[in-house]
């Protein structure tokens, strides 16, 4: 999967979970929950969703590379490199 592919399939999570999300004003390199105001249940729901579809094990250790849309990317790249 590209690095773009998984840009627009954590957009599309994030969209599902608040539809007021604007992701044409996310900053990559800034945190998720503080440019699109997530709660704590937010941004699980994200991590859930992802594990779900992708049959993905996120430990609750990794939840932290998962702040900013770049480092979710960086994350899930070699995880889902030959999805």
């Amino acid at each position: 999967m590209t690095r773009e592919a998984l840009k627009d399939v954590i957009l599309e999570i994030i969209a599902g979970i608040d539809e007021d999300a604007d992701a044409s004003t996310l900053e990559p390199d800034k945190p998720l929950r503080d440019q699109l105001d997530l709660d704590s249940m937010d941004f699980l729901d994200i991590v859930m969703e992802l594990r779900k579809r992708y049959k993905l094990q996120i430990p609750e250790a990794d939840y932290p590379q998962l702040a900013t849309l770049e480092s979710c990317v960086n994350y899930l790249e070699p995880r889902l490199a030959n999805v």
